[in-house]
């Protein structure tokens, strides 16, 4: 069951709240997020209200996250929404929704991370602390965190459909750089945790360094070049080979060609959201168009390898 926009409001917030978690029923609530599966309200000055909306499968992913993060966030050093409730679903509102901490800063796609080595630290020490190997029974992602050849076709569909609009000027070299990340070797290694969708609306800044990782829906274990790829996509110019040098174990060349393969692949999807914006179409993020064609031209613009 999904809701249009209006379908959630302040009063049946508080009316779940009264409901399930009266306590916290009298807090400041005001309207934070639309995102593409859920919307989010900030619930005074700690927690935040999530709600899942436009989406079928929003419910399973809220419950991943409350599932496992509380598990994962006391290790990361980066602030991340940690779940303090399940609601769960009744007579005012057939979804389970979550109550969670709130991550100040703001999300990159509108503040973007402007001091190249303090950003690259931050994000390389966030995914140091994540990576890690995932016990039996961790989540697998929607095709995401697997073997990179097989996004051929989507990867095929997307230049085309990017190239057509007029949003890369050099298919060639894209294609170019996918090709040699999909005949690297795969990751022969232990499945580890991943976050799954490193986005600029699922990192927040403070002063120009990234200050916090939200949206753990996508929770995952797998292949860590599919969160690497973020380097490209999250960082300014300047920034990603600082990076690689500050993650830990140093990512070893296959490792690196696959996760440029994955930014290529986040790239055309991230020029595709903002040519939807640009259009006027749901779910379209203008803004998202600059950051796509930096990684673009740093992607293609460099030696593979």
């Amino acid at each position: 069951m999904t809701f249009t926009e209006s379908d959630i409001t302040e009063d049946l917030i508080r009316a779940l709240l009264r409901e399930q978690r009266p306590g916290l029923a009298g807090l400041p609530l005001k309207l934070g997020a639309l995102g593409w599966d859920n919307q989010v309200w900030r619930l005074g000055d700690d927690l935040a209200v999530r709600l899942p909306w436009a989406t079928g499968s929003a419910d399973a992913l809220l419950r991943k996250e409350h599932a496992w993060v509380p598990l994962l966030a006391p290790r990361l050093p980066l602030p991340v929404p940690v779940p303090q409730y399940l609601g769960e679903p009744g007579e005012l509102f057939p979804r389970p929704w979550l109550v969670t901490t709130w991550v100040p800063g703001e999300p990159a796609d509108r503040a973007p991370a402007t001091r190249p080595v303090e950003a690259a630290v931050a994000l390389a020490a966030f995914l140091t602390a994540l990576h890690r190997p995932a016990p039996e029974g961790a989540p697998t992602g929607r095709d995401r965190g697997g073997p990179l050849a097989d996004t051929a076709e989507p990867f095929a569909r997307a230049l085309a459909s990017a190239t057509e609009l007029g949003l890369v000027h050099d298919p060639a070299a894209v294609r170019a750089v996918w090709e040699d990340a999909a005949a690297a070797p795969d990751w022969a290694g232990p499945r580890l945790w991943l976050h799954g969708d490193l986005h600029p609306a699922n990192v927040v800044t403070t002063n120009g360094v990234l200050s916090g990782v939200i949206d753990f829906g996508d929770l995952l274990a797998g292949d860590p070049a599919f969160d690497l790829a973020a380097a490209w996509i999250l960082l300014p110019d300047g920034a990603v080979d600082r990076f690689h040098e500050a993650y830990e174990p140093s990512p070893d060349p296959a490792t690196l060609r696959r996760a440029r393969g994955w930014a290529v692949l986040r790239a055309l999807a991230c020029l595709h959201i903002a040519d939807a914006g640009v259009r006027g179409l749901p779910g379209g993020k203008p803004g998202w168009g600059p950051p796509a064609q930096a990684s673009l031209r740093r992607l293609t613009a460099r030696p593979r390898g």
